[in-house]
């Protein structure tokens, strides 16, 4: 007994078989025409369904989702996406349709059946990754989201949707079940890991830089081998993108930041300082012990308060390390809720090294080093009125005044 279907055929060709003999059409070429008819007809109700579509389903999903508070929905339903859905309809409709126009032509019938599956899964992987795109923009937005790498893991999902259809494409070709391909492809493994193995490497280092937080776009990193010194600009499969200070751009494999070092200053900016960890020299021969005059000079200035006396004879050495702590703490432009200290270390051949450490009040790059300037301008300025010199090795004119 012929299914529902069938009937439906047989009554649709009939009924156009007795409108083209109204018309006067000679039956050796019926069924020529027949088939034009009925391709034409499928065509131009594929169009309409698109037209459709367009106007009134698009147009109905922009007035809802303008009507709401909410962001996403603009990513999520926008004209990409909507586009992509509406090139959907033509294909299915004339998948639906086609057998009328070939209902005894079953080779012709196959290869028309084929182009339409093959277009409705490329329009499927495109629809897909432009909402993966859309995602993608919500989350680069998102307060929680906007600083994770995730770039890498679209690309990843986007890959996958493209191998998927691939392969769903050539089974359609070849009238094949996919999962037969799929164990043949799984036989050239090591030919698939060679040719993608930056990408598997890549997907694999992706992971690790964001799940361990190592990285997110917009820390500043140094990395020497690669020639990197900037901020990083995105983190995809393949690529860390990162635009150095002299507004370069340097290109860093993810595996090569999981497998070698590099220096990620996100935790200086995120304290809101910057560290200044730099010495000076002080010739031993002017380390002595102050005269009482020179103590009580310095007993009458603001910055001997707090002065922590050691029973006996000051060094001058002393009272200049307590100085420049008492100038520190009191520069509005060091930070005061950071580490900060005056230390001597083990002495060298060019002299005694005090060591002054301490941080900025900001992470900015330009003030920071006008900072460090000002304050070791002031320190060498100062430094003779405790009887102190800086040590410099013998230059031409020194020798000159030893003749």
């Amino acid at each position: 007994m012929p299914s529902t279907k069938n009937k439906d055929m047989e009554t649709i060709n009939d009924t156009i078989t007795m409108w083209l003999q109204q018309l006067g059409v000679q039956p050796e070429s019926m069924g020529t025409v027949h088939r034009i008819v009925a391709v034409v007809g499928i065509l131009l109700l594929a169009y309409v369904a698109h037209w459709l579509c367009r106007k009134v389903v698009v147009t109905t999903v922009k007035k809802l989702t303008s009507k709401t508070q909410n962001k996403w929905d603009d990513y999520l339903f926008n004209d990409r996406v909507l586009n992509d859905f509406c090139h959907m309809v033509p294909p299915i409709v004339i998948t639906a349709l086609i057998p009328f126009a070939f209902p005894s032509e079953p080779m012709t019938l196959a290869f028309v059946l084929k182009i339409c599956w093959i277009y409705i899964t490329i329009v499927v992987v495109r629809l897909i990754c432009t909402f993966l795109t859309s995602l993608y923009t919500i989350s680069s937005e998102h307060e929680k989201l906007k600083e994770r790498s995730m770039k890498g893991f679209y690309q990843m999902m986007k890959l996958i949707v493209i191998c998927v259809g691939t392969i769903i494409i050539i089974s359609t070709l070849i009238d094949k079940d996919p999962v037969k391909i799929l164990t043949g492809l799984g036989a050239s493994a090591a030919i698939l890991t060679l040719v993608f193995k930056d990408t598997i490497m890549g997907l694999v280092a992706g992971v690790q830089l964001t799940a361990n937080d190592m990285l997110r776009p917009g820390d500043w990193i140094t990395m020497p081998k690669y020639g990197a010194d900037g901020s990083v600009l995105e983190v995809t499969l393949t690529t860390v993108k990162v635009q150095n200070w002299d507004k370069t751009i340097s290109t860093i494999p993810p595996y090569a930041l999981v497998n070698d070092s590099f220096q990620n200053w996100r935790g200086m900016r995120e304290s809101g300082g910057r560290r200044v960890k730099r010495s000076i020299n002080i010739d031993m021969h002017t380390v002595r012990f102050c005269t009482p005059e020179e103590l009580e000079t310095f007993r009458k200035e603001e910055w001997m308060q707090g002065f922590e006396a050691t029973g006996k004879e000051e060094v001058n050495l002393y009272v200049f390390r307590h100085y420049l702590e008492h100038y520190l703490r009191t520069h509005p432009k060091v930070n005061q809720n950071l580490t900060l200290m005056i230390r001597q270390l083990q002495p060298t051949a060019e002299g005694m090294p005090i060591e002054l450490y301490f941080f900025s009040d900001g992470t900015e790059w330009i003030p920071y080093e006008r900072l460090q300037a000002e304050v070791f301008d002031h320190l060498l300025a100062t430094v003779h009125q405790f009887g102190l010199k800086v040590f410099q090795s013998p230059t031409g004119l020194d020798l000159r005044y030893l003749k």
